[in-house]
This record gives C-alpha cells, structure tokens and sequence, in this order.
C-alpha cells in the first residue's frame, strides 16, 4: 500500500493529472497515515500555496469550485489539530511569504468597491484565524512589521466598511454545491469524515482519530461579520505585542501615523458611537466584543504616539524657544520629530473617512490624544512636575486649535510658535463647517479638555502669574471670550464648559462677567429641560464661587448692570428658577452679614438710580406726546406714544425682576437678633428705609400716572369728531387703558406691593428678635396713635379695599397683585397677634373676620379642572394658571390663624375643597405633578401634617364631609325590597362660598339611634339592608383611604360616633350585588379587599382618644358579634381560592386587631365588662355557631348543600376570632381580682370550646362526597397558633389557681398538648418547612415545656422519680430537635438568624430551672460537635450549629450552678472557635454561611464575658483569630458583613476588655489596620461605579472606621506610644490610592482623633521617617488637620470645664 501512496506527490505536480483530482488526492494525503511523503504537512501547505498563488497570477488554470476547494483545504489544514499539535512537539513548519502576500491581496479586494472576489470574507477570515492562532504559523507576519501593520490596516478597513455598509451577500451556490460535492466524494473514496464547527459534525477517522474542520455549510450574514471583529481583535492583540517588542519608537510612530491613525480612528468612532447602535445590532456585534476592541485600539495609539522616547520632541515642538520651523516633521527621515504636527495632520486630512463622519471622528480623537498625553507624560516628579504641566497645557492648545474654533486674540508667545500654529491648523475651515451637529461636538470635545485639563490639575494659578506671564490665564481667557462671542445657547455643553471654567480660576470669566451673566442667564433664551440644567447649574457655580471668594456684591454689581440693560427682546425669561433661587439662599447664609446687606443695597440704588428715572422719565414724556397729540400732530404723538409704552413696559419687567431678587435676597439673609453688631443693625434701618422711600415713590408715581390718564380720557372725549377719525384705533385702546390699566402699571403695582410684602416681613422680624433695632412700622403706629385708635386695623382695611393704589387698578388686578395683597393682609393679622390688648378688643374680631374673607375670596383666576397646575412656589411664576395653586399653598400654611376667625360656611367649604382635591388625586388626577405643588398634593400633606388634628373646626368639617359622601354612596345604592332602607337622614344646607365644589348638594347627619337598629336587626336576621356595585364600593375605598390619613385623636366625640356607626353599617348591612345575584360569586377577590380595608379603618378608628362617645350608642359585646355576624355570612360567599389569597389573610389579621382593640377597650373601660364579654363569648361558644361551624359540616356534606370553601372559610373566621379572644384576655390578667375571676371563667368557657374545634381540624373530615384535612388548607403554623393560644389559657388560669390556694392543678387537654408536641418533634426537622411553622412550632415547644414543669413541680413527692425521668427526656428530645433543625440544608443564612430568637426563647426555657446534670449534658452534646472534621469534608453545618447554640446560650439567664459551669468551659470553646476560623479562612465560600457567624458568635460570648473570663490570653487569643477573616474578593454585601463581624469583635474587646489592650494593642491595630487597608482599596475612585447600592456599603464601613478611630481615641493610654505607628500606616496606605471624597472624609475625621494624641515630637518623627510620596501626603494631612480640626477643638475647649 506504500508504494500505491507514494506517488500521490508526483501526480500532485504532474499537468495530466485533473484538478479535481488532485484537490482529492491531497485532502486523502492529509488524513491518510498510508501515505508515505516526507514532510508531507509541509509539502502539501507548499503546494496549496503555490497553487493559489499560481491562479491568481495567471500562470495555472481551473474551475471556480477548484479555486474554492483549495482555500476550504487551506483553512482545514491551517485549524488542524494534527497540524497544532505537531508544532507543539517542535516539528519546523515555515509558511511562504507569499502566503501572507496572498492573504493581503484578498483583503485589499475586500476593501476595493468595484472588485468582486472569488473567494468569500470569512473564507479569507478563517485562514487568517487560522494562522495567528498559533506563534509558528503566524510567525509569517509577525516576523516583518511592515506585514503586520498591513494587515491590521487592511483588517481595520475591512470592518469599517462592513459597519457602513452591513448588508453582506449570500454565498455563492457554487460554493455550497462544492461543499456536498466534496463531503459525498470523500466518504465513498476516502473513507473518511471532514468535521464541521458550524453543524457540529466531529468524526474522527479510525486510523489517526483527526479531525478536520471542514466549513460544509455557509454562514449567515450575522455570524460571518461577527467572524470578522474577533479575527480583528486577534490580528490587534498580536500587532499590539509585536508593536511592544520594535525597537525603534520613531519607526513605529511612523508607521502608526502613516497607515494606521486614520483608520483606526474611524473604526473606533464607528464602534463606540450610539449612531451606528443598530448596525451593531444586524451584525451581532456585542458591547463587549466592542469593548475590547476598543480598548486594543487605544493601547496601540497610546503605545505608538506617546511613548516615554518622544518626550523631548513633544518639548522642543511645543514648549516657547525650542521649536525650530526649518526641521523636517512628520514621516521625514531627517531631524527630530514633530509629532503634533504629524498627528493633527493626518486627522485634519479629507478622504479617509466619509465627509460626515470626519469632523465627528476628529473631535472625539482630539479629546482621547489628551488623554493619553495626561495619561503618559502628565506626571513628574519634584521639579519637573511644572515643567510637564505646561507641556500639557501647549499640548492642551494645540488640540483646542485644532478643532477649527477660532479663539479670540490668542497668540502664542514667539511667531515660530504662530507659524507652526498655522501649519497645524491649515487653512481657515469654510464657513459653513459648523453645521449645528459640528457646534455641539466641538463644545463636547472642548468640555472633554477642559475637565480633563481640570483633573489633571495642569493650571497652577501662582506659577502661571509668576514664572509664565499669565499664559495659561490669557489663552483661557481667549477660548471663553470665543465661547461667548460665538454663542450656542441651545446646546448643554455650552453651560458646562463655563462651569470648567469658572472651577479652573474665576479671573478667566471675571473681565466678560457681564457677558456671561447676560447669555446664560439674564437673555437666556426659552430651553429644554436638559439645558435648562446646564444653565442652572453654572448659575449655580457663579454664586458658589463668588460666596467663597467673599466678592458676592461684585457679582450683583456686574448682574444688576446686565438687568438695568435694555432687553434684547419684549419678554426676558423668569429671573429666579426655583433651584437658582435654592442656591442663592444656601450661599447668602455663608456670606457675612454686611455683605449680605451691601447687595440689597445694590439692588436698592438700581432701582432708584435706573428703573425709577425712567419710568418718570418715560412719564414727562407721555405728557409732551399728549401735548402734541392736542396740538394736532396726531401721527407722530401716537407712534411716540406706542414707543413710550414698550420703553415703560421693560421698565417695568426690569423693576419687578429686581424686586423679586431683592425678596430672595432679604428672606435668605440671616435674621438680626440681640447678639447683632450695632453697625449692622444701623445698617439694616437704613436699608429698610431706603425700601419704604421706594415703595412710597413707586405708589406716588401710579397715582400720577391716575391724574394723567383720566386727563387724557377727558381730552380724548373733547377731541373734535376729525381727529376721532384719523386715531381712532388709538384713542380705543387708550381709554381701554385708562379704565383698566397698561401693562406697565400693573408690572408696578406687581413691583411695589412684592417691595411692600417683603419690607413688612422683614421689618416685623427684625423687631422681633432685635430689641434695638427700631421697626418703622411700629414707630409710624406710635405717632398715628393719637389720631386713630387702631392704626393696623386701618391698614388692613386699606389693604382690603385697595386704597393704596388707583381706582383703574383696583377692579383689574393681576394674579401676582392679587395674592400679595392677601399676603399683605396675612402680615398684617399677625401684627394683631403680636399685639395682646388690641386682641381684646371687640370691634378688632369684625376686622380679623372681614380680613380672612378677603384672604378667602373667590378666585378670578381659574383654570380648567381637566389638567391640574404646577406650581413652583416662585413668586415670580405665578399667572392665571398657577394663581390658583399658590392661593391654596397661601391659605393651608396660615390656617392656624385664620380658621378661627371663618364661619361655619367657609369652614365647609375649605374642607370640602380638602377632600375633592384628595380624592381627586386618588383617582389619577394629579400623579404627573411630582416636581412641583398642586392643589392635590398640598392638600394631601395637610391631611398628613400633625397641625390639622389642632384645628378641631377645620378637622370635624373634613369628617363630616366624608360622611356625607359615604352617605351619598349608600342613598344612591340598590335597596331590596324586602329590607327597605329605615334609617333617615335630616338634612341642613350650607351657603355658596369660595372654595365650595358642590354647593348643591345638601349636609346629611346620621340619625345614630336609627342606624344602631339598623345594624342590630342585620345581625340577627342575616339580611341586607344596601346592596353596593362595584363602582360605589370604589368610591367608599377612596373615602376610607382618606379618613386613613387623619388622625383619630383629632375627631371629637360626635363626628367618630356618626363616622364609625356609618361604617359599621357598610361592614354589617351591604353587601356587593353580585353575591346575591350568584352563587359563585366571580368577584369574592375584590369583596375580601374591600372588607380588608373597612376593617382596618374600624380599628384605626378604635384607636381614637374619644371613642369610648361609640359605645354610649352601641354595647361592646353587641358590637363583636354584629361584626362576626356579618364575618361569618360573608365568608359563606368567599371562594375556597380567594380563602388561600394574601387577601384573605390580611382580612383575618384586621379581623384579629378589631377583636383584640374591642375587648381591651371594654376591659380598659371596665363598665359592664362581664356583660359585654358574656355576650361575645356566648356568641362564639354557642351551640348554634358550634355545630353550624364545624359539626355540622358532615350532615351538610350528606345533604350535597355543604361548600368546603365556604365551610373551611368560616372555620378559619372563627378559630382566629377564638384564639384572639382568648389571648385578649388572658393578656389581662392581674389588674384586679374581680376582673381577674371574671376573666379566669371566661378562658375556661374559650378553652373548652377550642379543645373540640382543634381536635376536629386535626383529623381528615369527608365534605361533598370528598376527604379534606382541614390542618393542611388552614395551614400548619396557624393550628399551632391556635394551640399555643389554648395552653397560655390554661397556664394564666393556672397561676389564678395558685394565687388562690387551690391544690393539684391539672391542664385539661394535657394529652392533646402532649400528643401536639411530639408530632411537632418528630417534623420540625424531617422536611423542609415554612418559616411561619417552624418560628411558631419553637414558640410552642418553649411554653409546652414550661408548662409540663409547672404541673410536675406542682406534683406530690411520689411522684417525682417518674416525673424527673419525663422531663429528662423532653430535655433532651426537644435539645436535640433543635440542633437538628440548625443543621439542615433547606435553611439558609438568613433563615437561621430568623430562627435565633425563637431557638434562644426556647433555650431560655430549657436552662432557667435545669438541674447541673441536665446543663453538664447540653454543653457536653454542643462540645461533642465543635470537632473540626466535618469542617475539613465539607460538610460546616454541624459545626454552625453548635456555635449558634453556644452563642444563644451565652445570653440567657442562667442559675448560679449552670453559670459557673458554663463560663469554666467558655475558654475551651474560644479556642475551639478559633481554630475553626483558621479552617474555614481557607475556603472563601465558607466565608458568608461559617466563618461570618463564627465571628459573630465568638463577639458574643467576648461581650457577655465581660468580668468572666479570667485569663486575657484567651481574648489575645480571639483578636489572633480575626486576622483570618477573608476581605479580598467579596460581594460588596458578603463584604460589609465579614467588616461589620470584624469590627463588632474590636469594638466589643475594646469596650469590655479594656485590661486586656495594654497587652494587646499591636495585635489589635494589625486587625484594625486590615480593615482599613480594605476600605481604602475597596473604596478607591471607580469612575462609573461610585453610586448605587454598593457604594453605600463601602461608605458604611467607612463610617465603622472613624467610629473605631473615636473609641481608640478614648482609650489613649493603651495606645499613646502607638498613635504615630498608626498615622504612618495611613498615610502609607492613602498615598497608594485615590478615595472616594464621601470616604475619605469619614477616614479623615477619623485619624484625626488619632492626631489628637500626637506629641510634638511624634510630628517630628513623622516627617523626618516618612518616605517622600508619604511625607507629602502627611503634611497635607497635617496641615488640614490644623487648619479645620485642631482650630475648631480649640475653640471648643475654651468653654469646656
């Protein structure tokens, strides 16, 4: 056979041999072990080359399906794991450097448009993957760099065409058919399989088991694309390290410039950019595929272009003096480089990219290359630190420049600079290049450099000035001059780049400040609400700054010039937003007080100085254009006037614009008071003078502006009948005018009574708490005295009747004017207040009354009720629209004082505008109005605020207006005939007022007498008075969700009889329409919430401080079993699935409470107790209810009428009811021993009834021809509920016994509690059960035992030995259950520290009165389990269970004996549990469910050890065991809980084992220090990631840090010698890392208690010990730490004893 085979080689090259022959003999050659050919893998990889190489040269011939079978067979060998693996074993394959060639031609055809190749892309793709899969075969091109920077350029093409154009061609069918040619061929003749990745096709041929990845099916479009980019990201990853290994960085960077940069670039844009998101999606392409794409590509630029050997071309190229414009640059061979201009070149050059995408690809590339700059040449040391910094910033203007924003007269410092300059940047870019597109990308990239120019920290303000001539300064200057010149108001970045600004030096804005202010704030144009934000927020930064540089009033001066400017349109914006108006306030309260008052000044002298002049300017004006219009000249006067009238009106804008800043103003500054400097305060009278001489000249000037309006009137009605009818028009509008007012006037009279408002206030305040400030107002009242009694009232009636101002405007005023006079009047009754006598007076509540109305009076200003207003709470924004919100906000925030002086009428009224809003809120009305106030949203935290419940007038209408609506509910409901409605209602009506929303609607009051019979004769006959529809009972949900929101203490006795009795009513007589027109009610789902929510208002109600005024109307007993009358008829209609809802459960839990809150209110009244309770216990015990319940269910079953959900449902209802009646009670015993025997035969008569009901649930029952086990539908927890409610009763009864003397107590139904608790036993730990079961299982256990040793102990002597031995066994049974339990695997960590408290009550139980043989046993069975083999397989829980069961035990309560013997074997267990946490440390999964509990075990019995534990080795012990407690690689959660059991251990050792630290502290800071160095890493700047909820975790730990800091801080003597060993450590590990500011803070306010204990020469030994980098992070440390820290404890100590 090998003389057959060994001719395959000659016919290979022989010209007769076919093609398809030969393709067939060289595949069989390949897997065949017959055929003898030396070397044959690299004959037959020779051959294929030379083949391909052949064809596309021209010099062989043969088909298209031949050409694509020899690059199929090409690929198959190239990923042949025979062929890997023989390079593995050294065998030498070397490729043709034809090969690559011939991969770079196919490439290039895939880039060229108009060439179409034979062959297809992932073909080509998949050999290229093929060779750079292994380092031998790709060595053909990592061995040439040139080849390889081909290739990656070809590649990179390749895929930026790809993501242009994503639309890929289908395989050619010749291809697929040469694929099934091949496969059917090679199986007949061959005998052997090709194996396919793509259809996973893998068989191994019996003679060598190869296999061959054979493509046999093409790929689709999706998957050959995404071919593509991971062959790219394997082609840069091995580029990239062939990049590292040249030697010579100027031939790489040449070579990176000159065919690499651009398409790089592009690619990179079209990767990371959101426009091509889609595209990425069609092609399958991942995000983090891209990322890593990338993330290559930036490597590769930042590795080529800044590498650590180019940075004294970057100096002699941008650095002053050491350029030399006769250099070469660039690619040139000769001379240094010049990379700058090589870089920005080849980004500023046309054609590598699409015309649209080449400014886009510029500016983000612009921003990068800084970048990498920063990130490579941005550092220096001592120095040269200054020196690379400004290399940065020449760098920083290069690229600024280059992105074609001319900057405003900026030169650099030589003209080779200039030159250079103008060679970068090329020739002027054409006008149109700033499409709007281009403007915001290039305000992005310039924001980009400035904030990353910023953080860098590249501007040193003094060494500019000093050393550099204020370079940096100037060229700043320049690009904000061309910012603002240039002006983009509608694009975000716009804002921020003056917000980089501003942070960088506040002199850059300073010389354009008023340029500024005037277009991002004061002309401002209208904007969305992203740049409203930008806008905001640099407005924002210019109050913060100039706070902080102490220049406020340079500000306001520079921002009162651009106001007093004329407007550069009619309607400037709203000058205050009501975050700018946030922020000024915050900054006026760190202003100094006479700065603060030296800006009202300001604004005070604009308005005296501009505003004012020009209105009476404007005024002389008019009376000359009214002078020429009587002259005759009509045209003319009336085209001056039409101008007069706008120079006015912006008068007028500007006028109420300063006014509303001088309000913000004066309400943020910091109130005078009798610690105010007497300059000050002379200061203020002046001010508050100068404000009332303004208001009286801007009153004076609208009462002249009166006179001459009604002159012009009169003349314009004397004008002949000829000159009407030229001005005709004209003269309309003017006596419209005159009798409504201009524009301007009423802007004025907005300005003088915002003037007027703000100076009372103000004046009024100072008074008050200044006693030698001199009020003005109060002066003026003194003087008026003796001419008027009562001067404020005099005021308010002016205010009242609009005597301040002209008749015209007192019928026209604006929605401002109008709700400043009613603030007006407001101040004005607080005077009043202010004044006790005048109080007493009687004609002064006529005047309070009349004044309250006005504040009240019907709006004119309202809106349609179909979109509810925003209100900002802004002055300045209130209109027509929001005047109705802001009238609301007015009256809700005084109703203190103006409830009492309303009347019956308007009390109504407001509350029924309280309720309508509410409810309509509810209803889905007012959910869009989250950032501002509505009237719903006011309204509803007036309802919530505990000031309501104060105002009993207000409160009481409220209730009575739900009442009347929940009366109008039932009214409008279906009655039946058969129970007609019987009780009435009398009715009252209530006068129309302001607020009214439904005046004709009358008042209803219950007839309670009536009603009570009402409910009485429901719950004895079972009928139904209302039947309700679904839409009414909505609406009686909404009344209750709104009566939830009042307080029950504020409703008086007659309001919560009428609203509970109503809603009692609605619980006992109605019912839903459905449930009597079906059987199978479909709606019992909704019937359940609805009754969930009646019930839960009953018992919010019964909560109420009057309702004891109910039972005057209705008994207590009465009232439970009218309640469970009703209970129990509905549950008959409740379905058997609705009884398994949460819902069904919320309705027994209200169901619980409303018992429960019932008989405690009845035993707290103690009237008629037995009475009440004999009627509720006889209700629930009663044969009638019994057997219809729970016997009778058997004989239902028979009859076929039985319902088991309707039968399980009320069985549920009355058990619950059972057990909450009886714990009630049992709850009470010991008040009294009448009460107590009252209540003792009341649980004996509840017990008895339980014991049959219990037993009864406990057994299968048959209903309906079906078996049921009622314990298993009602669940087990709650069975075991209600039998620990029976053995409490029986145990209370018990203790009554003994108090009276009585022998021999027995528990009745001992054998159930006892047959209970074995069952429990036996399942407690068997299977995995609900947490519900398993909490109230234990709870059993605890009291079961206690109960068998009360009855044992109580037991003769006899009987002790069999008793004893009973006990003993229990003991043991129910100590080994719970170890059990602990153990199982279906508990997870947090289910076991649910169980704790549980397990430590039962615990408690067990050990209270154990004998010390019984406590010898449990710490032998828990000590027997602390052997650390289980640990070692695996298997911790039995472990985990013994430490929780010793860490329990350690809190309880222990006899004397038991705690000797416990806290003798306490060291024994330390040393156990420190050897468990070395094991367990060495697994990191052990760390959240055993080593973290293991630690909070051992901090207890450290903690409850405090005085116990003798020998301080053992705690020395437990800190040695806490440094095995993992911190690195965690969850942030499993984390903060290894750091938070870490620290409680060193806290709970420093607090209760202080002897020990004097022995201990180095160990104790080695573990403390671990969990700082944790913090710090965990807690280091992440970019992104510093938000969220696992920032907050490692913010936590930071806050544990400076905690343990303060209490190592208050044991100083322990650590005295230490505290410069622990600064060191910090500013070591500080000096490592970049923190969080929020964390560092902490750790900061932390060490510097530990500074506090320094000694002077501590500081020494620091600075002179400390490293460099260390030493410089110190004495920043130190110097803050002195400055803020050191000051303010100084300070303090001065006053402290």
């Amino acid at each position: 056979m090998a003389a057959i085979y060994s001719g395959i080689h000659l016919k290979l090259k022989s010209p007769q041999t076919p093609w398809e022959d030969k393709l067939k003999l060289a595949r069989f050659a390949w897997i065949s072990t017959q055929c003898l050919l030396p070397n044959k893998e690299q004959v037959l990889l020779d051959w294929c080359t030379h083949v391909l190489t052949g064809w596309y040269n021209q010099k062989v011939v043969f088909s298209q399906n031949v050409l694509e079978g020899l690059w199929f067979y090409l690929d198959d060998l190239l990923h042949s794991r025979k062929l890997h693996s023989l390079v593995k074993q050294g065998k030498t394959i070397t490729l043709r450097l034809n090969m690559a060639q011939l991969l770079l031609e196919r490439l290039q055809e895939f880039i060229c448009a108009d060439t179409k190749s034979p062959v297809g892309l992932s073909t080509v793709l998949s050999v290229c993957q093929g060779l750079l899969s292994s380092p031998v075969l790709s060595s053909v091109f990592t061995t040439k760099y040139e080849l390889m920077v081909d290739l990656l350029a070809k590649l990179c093409s390749v895929a930026c065409r790809q993501l242009q154009q994503p639309v890929l061609t289908e395989p050619t069918m010749a291809e697929a058919a040469y694929q099934e040619n091949v496969t059917t061929e090679s199986l007949q003749t061959l005998h052997s399989n090709l194996d396919s990745s793509q259809i996973e096709m893998i068989v191994e041929s019996s003679s060598d088991q190869l296999e061959l990845e054979a493509k046999k099916s093409p790929k689709s479009k999706g998957n050959r694309s995404a071919n593509l980019f991971d062959v790219l990201l394997q082609v840069l990853s091995c580029y990239l390290s062939v990049q590292r290994q040249q030697a010579n960085s100027n031939r790489v960077f040449t070579m990176v410039i000159n065919h690499l940069i651009q398409t790089l670039v592009v690619l990179r844009h079209l990767l990371t950019s959101g426009d091509f998101a889609t595209v990425h999606t069609q092609l399958d392409l991942h995000q983090q595929l891209c990322k890593d794409i990338r993330l290559k590509i930036d490597a590769v630029l930042q590795l080529a272009l800044f590498p650590p050997e180019h940075l004294n071309s970057y100096k002699e190229e941008l650095l002053p003096g050491k350029e030399d414009s006769g250099k070469r640059g660039g690619g040139g061979a000769k001379g240094p480089l010049k990379p700058v201009i090589a870089i920005i070149s080849k980004l500023d050059a046309q054609g590598y990219c699409q015309p649209s995408l080449h400014y886009p690809v510029k500016s983000i590339t612009l921003s990068l290359l800084f970048k990498f700059f920063l990130e490579s040449y941005g550092k220096g040391r001592g120095d040269s630190e200054e020196a690379h910094r400004m290399l940065c910033f020449y760098f920083f203007t290069r690229l600024a420049l280059a992105l074609d924003v001319a900057v405003d007269g900026h030169c650099l410092t030589s003209a080779k600079a200039d030159q250079s300059v103008s060679v970068t940047r090329g020739q002027k870019p054409p006008p149109n290049i700033f499409s709007p597109e281009n403007w915001c990308l290039a305000l992005l990239t310039v924001e980009s450099l400035l904030s990353q120019a910023l953080s860098a920290d590249i501007y040193n303000v003094a060494a500019d000035r000093i050393r550099h001539e204020d370079v940096q300064l100037n060229f700043y200057r320049a690009l904000g001059k061309t910012l603002l010149n240039q002006a983009q108001p509608s694009i975000p970045a716009w804002y921020r780049c003056f917000k980089v600004l501003l942070n960088l030096n506040h002199l850059i804005l300073e010389p354009n400040l008023d340029q500024l202010l005037s277009s991002v704030w004061i002309n401002s144009e209208c904007m969305d609400s992203r740049v409203e934000r930008a806008r905001q927020l640099v407005v924002c930064s210019l109050f913060q700054t100039y706070t902080r540089l102490r220049q406020l009033p340079g500000l306001f001066s520079e921002l009162l010039s651009v106001i007093c400017e004329p407007a550069l349109d009619h309607n400037r914006p709203p000058l205050l937003s009501d975050s700018i108006s946030a922020s000024l306030r915050t900054c006026l309260l760190d202003t100094p007080p006479s700065q603060g008052l030296e800006v009202c000044t300001l604004v005070l002298e604009s308005i005296k100085g501009s505003i004012l002049p020009e209105l009476e300017r404007e005024e002389r004006v008019a009376e000359e254009m009214e002078m020429e219009i009587d002259g005759g000249t009509h045209g003319i006067g009336m085209a001056n006037e039409l101008q007069v009238a706008q120079h006015r009106d912006d008068a007028s804008l500007k006028l109420f614009s300063l006014c509303q800043l001088l309000h913000v103003v004066l309400f943020s500054l910091k109130t005078l008071d009798h610690t105010s400097s007497l300059p000050i305060i002379r200061q203020s009278q002046c001010l508050m003078e100068e404000i009332q001489q303004v208001v009286k000249d801007l009153l004076h000037l609208l009462k002249n502006e009166n006179m001459t309006v009604k002159t012009n009137a009169n003349s314009v009605q004397k004008t002949p009948r000829k000159g009407k009818k030229k001005v005709n028009l004209k003269e309309s509008e003017s006596v419209s005018e005159s009798k409504t007012g201009a524009p301007w006037e009423h802007k004025t009279q907005e300005a003088a009574l915002l003037l007027r408002y703000t100076w009372v206030e103000v004046d009024t305040l100072f008074s008050i708490h200044c006693s030698k400030y001199l009020s003005l107002d109060s002066a003026q009242t003194t003087a008026n005295k003796t001419e008027c009694c009562a001067p404020i009232l005099t005021n308010i009636d002016s205010i009242i009747s609009g005597e301040m101002f002209p008749e015209h405007l007192q019928a026209s005023c604006s929605p401002v004017s109008s709700l400043l006079l009613k603030h007006l009047a407001l101040q004005q009754m607080k005077k009043v207040f202010l004044d006790t006598p005048s109080l007493l007076e009687p004609t002064n509540a006529a005047v309070l009354s009349r004044a309250t109305k006005f504040i009240l009076a019907e709006s004119k200003f309202r809106t349609s009720p179909d979109r509810e207003q925003v209100w900002d709470g802004q002055i300045g924004s209130v209109n027509a629209g929001t005047y109705l919100v802001s009238h609301w906000y007015l009256i809700t925030s005084h109703l203190p004082l103006i409830t009492p002086y309303m009347n019956g009428d308007d009390v109504d009224c407001l509350a029924g505008s309280v309720v309508s809003s509410v409810l309509s809120m509810q209803s889905g009305g007012g959910k869009d109005s989250l950032s501002g106030l509505t009237v719903s949203v006011i309204s509803s935290q007036l309802l919530q605020s505990p000031v309501f419940a104060e105002l009993p007038s207000l409160f009481s209408a409220t209730v009575r207006f739900l009442t009347q609506k929940i009366i109008g509910v039932l009214k409008a409901a279906h009655v039946p005939k058969v129970c007609p409605l019987r009780f009435q209602f009398t009715e009252t009506r209530v006068g129309k007022k302001s607020f009214e929303r439904d005046t004709s609607q009358p008042l209803n009051i219950v007839d309670k007498t009536t009603i009570v019979e009402d409910i009485l004769t429901s719950s004895k006959t079972s009928e139904v008075t209302v039947l309700l529809s679904d839409t009414q009972r909505k609406e009686i949900i909404n009344f209750v969700q709104l009566l939830t929101q009042l307080n029950p203490d504020g409703i008086n006795p007659e309001d919560i009889s009428e609203i509970f009795l109503l809603l009692f009513f609605t619980l006992t007589s109605t019912s839903s329409q459905s449930d009597q027109t079906a059987a199978d009610p479909p709606g019992s789902g909704s019937d359940v919430v609805f009754l969930v929510k009646l019930i839960r208002i009953l018992n919010r109600l019964l909560e109420g401080r009057n309702f004891h005024s109910v039972l005057k109307h209705i008994h207590g007993g009465t009232l439970l079993q009218a309640a469970m009358s009703s209970l129990l008829r509905r549950s008959n209609n409740i379905r058997y699935q609705t009884k398994c809802s949460p819902d069904w459960l919320d309705l027994i839990k209200a169901v619980q409470t409303f018992i429960s809150c019932s008989v405690q209110l009845i035993i707290v009244r103690n009237s008629s107790v037995r009475l009440n309770l004999d009627q509720f216990g006889t209700y629930l015990t009663s044969k009638e209810v019994t057997s219809g319940q729970v016997v009778a269910q058997g004989s239902e079953a028979v009859s076929g009428k039985a319902d088991v959900g309707a039968s399980i449902s009320s069985v549920h209802l009355l058990l619950a009811s059972l057990t909450t009646f009886s714990q009630t009670m049992s709850s009470n015993l010991g008040r009294s021993k009448p009460m107590d025997q009252t209540l003792r035969q009341m649980l004996i008569r509840m017990t008895a009834s339980l014991g049959p009901a219990v037993e009864w649930i406990l057994k299968a029952q048959t209903l309906s021809q079906s078996v049921i086990h009622p314990a298993s539908i009602l669940g087990q927890a709650f069975v075991v509920e209600v039998v620990i409610v029976m053995l409490q009763c029986e145990l209370s009864t018990l203790s009554v016994e003994e108090e009276n003397n009585q022998k021999n107590p027995k528990l009745t139904h001992m054998s159930l509690y006892q047959s209970f608790c074995q069952q429990i036993l036996k399942e407690i730990s068997s299977a995995q059960r609900p947490m519900d079961f398993l909490l109230s299982s234990l709870h059993f256990l605890s009291i079961f035992y206690k109960a068998v040793k009360k009855v044992q102990g109580e037991n003769k002597q006899g009987e002790e030995t069999k008793g004893g031995k009973e006990i003993d066994e229990l003991y043991m049974q129910m100590l080994q259950r719970v170890y059990r339990l602990l153990t199982v695997s279906w508990l997870s960590s947090n289910d076991v520290c649910e169980l704790e408290p549980a397990v430590e009550e039962l615990l408690q139980r067990l050990v209270e009165k154990s004998t010390t043989d019984q406590f010898n046993l449990m710490l032998l069975t828990i000590s027997k389990h602390l052997a650390c083999g289980p640990l070692v397989t695996g298997n911790y829980r039995e472990l985990l269970s013994a430490v929780i069961l010793i860490k329990l035990l350690s809190r309880c309560q222990l006899p004397e004996p038991c705690s000797k013997a416990l806290w003798l074997f306490i060291p024994q267990i330390l040393s156990a549990m420190v050897f468990l946490l070395r094991s367990s440390s060495q697994d990191v999964s052990l760390t959240r469910p055993f080593t973290i509990p293991t630690v909070m075990s051992m901090t207890t019995l450290l903690r409850q050890g405090e005085g116990l534990i003798a020998n301080p080795h053992h705690v020395i012990l437990a800190i040695g065991a806490l440094h095995f407690v993992p911190l690195d690689r965690l969850t942030p959660f499993v984390y903060q809980s290894a750091f938070l059991s870490v620290h409680e251990a060193l806290f709970a050792i420093i607090q209760c084992h202080p002897q020990v630290m004097l022995k201990a502290a180095p160990s104790f800071l080695n573990v403390f220090h671990r969990l700082l160095t944790s913090i710090m890493q965990e807690g280091r700047q992440r970019g992104d990631g510093n938000t969220g909820p696992e920032s907050d975790v490692y913010l936590e730990c930071s806050r544990l840090i400076e905690r343990m800091y303060s209490h190592i801080a208050t044991t100083a003597e322990s650590f005295t010698t230490l505290s410069a060993f622990m600064v060191a450590h910090y500013v070591t590990e500080l000096q490592k890392v970049t923190l969080r500011p929020d964390i560092k803070m902490h750790l900061t306010e932390g060490i510097y208690r530990i500074l506090d204990l320094c000694m002077e020469r501590d500081i020494k030994f620091l600075m002179a010990g400390l490293h460099m980098g260390v030493r410089e992070v110190f004495n920043e440390l130190y110097s803050s730490y002195t400055h803020y820290h050191k000051a303010q404890r100084q300070g303090e100590d001065k006053y402290t004893v």
